[in-house]
């Protein structure tokens, strides 16, 4: 725990920085991904349930404790018969694995203009890496009935074979249909709460 001590003069024990719950708003946020598609633009899809159990000291987010998970069957790329497909045992596996969860186990500040590295570890099919998420802090507001609210844009990058996520095909020139490389995308919005 984190200790901040008043002066002797006026108290010699010290004061516990309190812990804070924050708790995802899933109305002002958005996690998303895209990948290449023929290799000339990119597919998007949004998880539409997702949770998340974030513990900060005080409001210093470098000491977070972070648990987040999202349902793999509300994954929504506005195309049925394609969102069927990645829900199958050629990608998500979604019968046998319904969740995707992330732990986060490092926060990197890396300059004064709110830009940090996240790294921590993505399970998807019961497969678990470490990666690491770029986490650029828009700041903490209070909103219009008075709750504090703390805004971060998330991206990063990671390769969907390292997790098993293997099906592709290919044009006539050898070609393959869908890249390797998913890039993650969220706007994230969450609630303080005092724990």
């Amino acid at each position: 725990m984190n200790y901040t001590t008043l002066p002797k003069s006026s108290i010699d024990k010290p004061i516990i920085n309190p812990k804070t719950n924050w708790v995802i708003d899933a109305s002002h946020s958005e996690i998303g991904f895209k990948v290449k598609h023929l290799m000339i633009s990119s597919i998007r899809g949004v998880f539409n349930d997702f949770e998340a159990n974030i513990i900060t000291t005080g409001e210093e987010f470098v000491t977070a404790e972070i648990e987040f998970s999202m349902n793999v069957n509300s994954l929504n790329t506005n195309h049925e018969h394609r969102d069927k497909h990645l829900k199958s045992s050629d990608f998500f596996d979604a019968v046998n694995h319904q969740k995707i969860n992330f732990s986060a186990n490092y926060y990197k500040v890396i300059d004064s203009d709110a830009s940090s590295e996240l790294f921590g570890y993505l399970t998807i099919k019961g497969i678990t890496k470490q990666i690491k998420l770029d986490v650029e802090f828009g700041g903490i507001k209070t909103d219009l009935s008075g709750v504090e609210r703390a805004g971060f844009s998330v991206q990063g990058k990671i390769n969907r074979k390292d997790w098993n996520l293997n099906w592709n095909s290919t044009l006539d020139n050898g070609e393959a249909i869908i890249a390797n490389e998913v890039k993650i995308y969220c706007d994230i919005q969450l609630i303080k709460k005092q724990v």
